[in-house]
């Protein structure tokens, strides 16, 4: 085991996200020698050689087009040396004579015969041949599957689900074998007890877990095998850092799972718009005594937090998911782990200026993700023709231009295609758009640019195929906004125009350009709701002639809601509630 321990000590690591924290140890495979690994990775210039020796670590790199007898000549080289200083230190303690450095023999074998030196080293080192250093042996293991990142979180709570996260080189996650295991005992240092190692008890065997609360107080361990198809490599073992805690009991998405426990069946198509609240936005000092003074302080952090967003997520079984406010760490190290292990891939877009933005997951077993879009609307609005009419009548008024052109809002813009009616597209469009009170003149340029970005797309690559809009539109069904999605326009004399003032006023008609859209999920009271406000500003707008609603799976109740007096609370990760709708492909 000390031999494999130190191979993948030397081998490449990433660097940890503090969200994540794992004691990791590292088990061999069975083999009746211990190994050499060999890792070369196509379109790097070296290989590196790494195995163990005498209880010292040997990791070099050497070039792939040298030849075979110069690696094996610096391995004895450094044998040799190491050798000789080992004599003399051992010479300086005993006070004796130096002797001669022994000379030791390296070669490499493949099927017991001798492999030729004059070979490149790109070809020589192969799986299963054998590295004999003088009287010892070690198999060969060229780029054995390894896991290059094996985490598991910070924070585990009985009843939500504890998703590693994973990184996998020269494997295959969907291939890979886990067990998971929970200590018999306490920790010595949570109370009373032997101190000593507490034996572990296996609970599980597929890549997620969910504890119960029989698993309350207990370590969980986690031995992940790396694999691809028939090769085995090395495995990992990971123990988590803290016990597994107590969850707050019933959350506000409990009741909907019951509508959301299989996955739609084509030509159905279940869609998810969530703003699961930035943690950059929640941790402030404001967000803690002005914004969410009702919310428990530990409600708000967010290890927390991503235990019940990614168990929400998960309960939904969704084949599409826009969300908003996604911090770019949280969806690297929690979102993007954690639904790939349910079947999502996903897409992030930052949004200019802050460290969170917009991400778009989906089921890769229903689609083929074909092309993003994405833009900045301030930028496009300047640099892109199309919107030069937009831009020339936003001139009028110069304050709310520079206004305008200081907003960082994005628009996301992804192609899919549907997997089992190839050709078949959608088009899933995920925005966020201003939020000030008093911004809904600048909320109706956005959207202005958003469509015709939107149109343009669909007509050059993607003729004909459905829009599926998503987001966060801060923006109440008596907005301007909202008028202009599902009536096509907005009059010159829409109070929104002047929402800022006379002096920022700039009344005009605008058009969308599409057809009239319709809210899928209808018009909530709510989808916001905090302690001062609460409205419905989330929605996701489809083309009725191309898409129908079969099922809105229904809100919370107020009095899930309000059970802790308003959002985010402990039940419910967010100030928003996210939007459940299962849409029809209209033939």
């Amino acid at each position: 085991m000390n031999h494999f321990r130190a191979v993948l000590s030397l081998l490449p690591r990433r660097l940890r996200s503090p969200s994540w924290l794992t004691v990791t140890r590292t088990c061999p495979s069975v083999s009746s020698m211990e190994p050499v690994v060999v890792r070369c990775s196509p379109g790097e210039p070296k290989l590196t050689i790494s195995f163990r020796l005498d209880g010292s670590s040997k990791h070099m790199q050497r070039e792939l087009d040298e030849p075979l007898s110069k690696a094996l000549t610096r391995i004895s080289n450094g044998i040799i040396k190491n050798q000789g200083k080992a004599k003399k230190k051992k010479t300086k303690n005993e006070a004796e004579e130096p002797e001669s450095p022994e000379n030791s023999t390296v070669k490499l074998l493949l099927d017991g015969s001798e492999v030729s030196g004059e070979l490149p080293n790109s070809e020589a080192w192969q799986d299963g041949a054998v590295l004999q250093v003088g009287d010892q042996s070690f198999s060969v293991s060229r780029n054995p599957p390894t896991f290059t990142t094996a985490e598991l979180p910070v924070s585990v709570l009985a009843g939500f689900p504890v998703c590693p996260k994973l990184e996998v080189e020269f494997g295959n996650l969907e291939d890979c074998e886990f067990t998971w295991f929970k200590e018999n005992f306490s920790r010595p240092d949570a109370g009373d007890g032997p101190r000593h190692d507490s034996p572990w008890t296996e609970v599980g065997r597929s890549r997620v877990y969910v504890p119960s609360n029989q698993d309350i107080g207990h370590r969980l361990k986690l031995v992940c095998t790396a694999k691809d198809g028939g090769r085995t490599g090395l495995a990992k073992e990971l123990v988590s850092v803290s016990t597994v805690e107590a969850g707050p009991g019933v959350c506000t998405c409990d009741n909907r799972h019951q509508y959301t426990m299989r996955e739609a069946e084509w030509p159905t198509m279940r869609v998810v718009s969530y703003n699961i609240l930035a943690d950059i936005y929640a941790k402030t000092e404001l967000s803690r005594t002005v914004l969410y003074t009702y919310c428990a302080p530990y409600a708000l952090e967010l290890d927390y937090r991503q235990n019940l967003i990614k168990k929400e997520l998960a309960g939904y079984n969704a084949d599409i998911i826009c969300l908003q406010e996604v911090d770019k760490a949280v969806f690297v190290d929690s979102l993007v782990p954690a639904l790939d292990a349910f079947g999502l891939d996903g897409v992030f877009r930052i949004k200019e200026k802050q460290h969170e933005g917009l991400a778009t997951f989906y089921r890769r077993s229903k689609f083929n993700f074909l092309s993003s879009h994405d833009i900045m609307l301030s930028e496009v609005l300047t640099s892109d023709p199309i919107h030069s009419e937009l831009l020339q009548k936003l001139s009028l008024s110069v304050s709310l231009k520079e206004k305008m052109l200081q907003r960082s809002t994005s628009l996301q813009v992804s192609i899919l295609e549907d997997r089992t009616k190839p050709g078949r597209k959608v088009c899933v469009a995920n925005t966020h758009l201003f939020w000030h009170p008093t911004g809904g003149n600048i909320r109706l340029f956005q959207m202005g640019v958003a469509l015709k970005h939107l149109n343009h797309v669909i007509s050059e690559v993607a003729p004909g195929a459905p829009l599926v809009f998503c987001g966060d539109f801060n923006s109440t069904p008596s907005s301007g906004v909202f008028q202009l999605v599902r009536e096509t326009s907005v009059p010159q004399q829409h109070p929104d125009w002047s929402s800022s003032g006379p002096s920022e006023s700039c009344n005009m008609e605008l058009l969308s350009g599409f057809p009239p859209l319709l809210s899928a999920c209808g018009e909530p009271a709510y989808t916001n709701y905090v302690g001062g406000f609460n409205g419905c500003l989330d929605y996701i707008f489809i083309q009725p002639g191309l898409m129908k609603v079969e099922q809105v799976i229904p809100l919370p109740s107020h009095q899930e809601v309000t059970t802790y007096e308003a959002l985010p609370s402990v039940a419910h990760p967010s100030d928003h509630i996210a939007l459940v709708c299962d849409l029809h492909w209209v033939p």
